[in-house]
Order: structure tokens, then sequence, then C-alpha cells
């Protein structure tokens, strides 16, 4: 009969990731699939309207545009895993924010 395989753990390095382009996202959508959670991440930026023609334009259009930057499909527990991760490193920032403002 077969052994089997043992498991082990090894750290994690992420490399080339600060080759990457920073893109700046504020538009979010889910859709659930049947193996996993879709997830969209664009930037959406609010449209000038410096003129009653702009407006009437943007009405006629009937949306403002998001520019996609990815799409992930993740796994029910890659999703918890990257809800966790934005979790902790939420609360990292806001406390170094803190601490910052009490330096000042």
């Amino acid at each position: 009969m077969a052994k089997a395989p043992e498991e082990i753990e090894l750290d994690q390095a992420w490399i080339g990731a600060e080759d990457l382009p920073v893109h700046f996202a504020n538009a979010f959508a889910a859709v659930p699939g049947p193996n996993a959670i879709f997830l969209n991440v664009g930037s959406q930026v609010p449209p000038e309207v410096s003129s009653e023609k702009d407006l009437e334009r943007l009405m006629d259009r009937g949306y403002v545009p998001i520019k996609p930057i990815v799409r992930l499909a993740l796994s029910p527990n890659g999703l918890d895993d990257l809800i966790n991760n934005l979790k902790t490193i939420r609360t990292s920032h806001r406390r170094l924010m803190k601490a910052l403002e009490e330096q000042s």
C-alpha cells in the first residue's frame, strides 16, 4: 500500500509584486458562481459637469462608466482569506494613522 504524502509547511514569498502597476480602485462588484465568487475591481472617476449641456449628456447616457482593472475568481475559502486579510490590514492602517496623529 502506498504511503500518504506528508504535509509540509513552507514560508511564502511574493516575487515581483513591486514590478506590477498600482491602480486606484473604488468600484467593486461580486457575482456568485457554482464553484467560485467572481470579483470585479474597477476605477470610477466622477464625470465633469461644468455646464447644463454636460449634465444633459450625462443624463442621456444614463450611467457613469467604470474602468475594469481586474476580474478574480475566488473559491469560497479564498474569499474568506481575502476578507480576513483586508480586515487585518485595515486595523493595522487605522493604528498607524492614529499613532501618526498622536505624534503631530
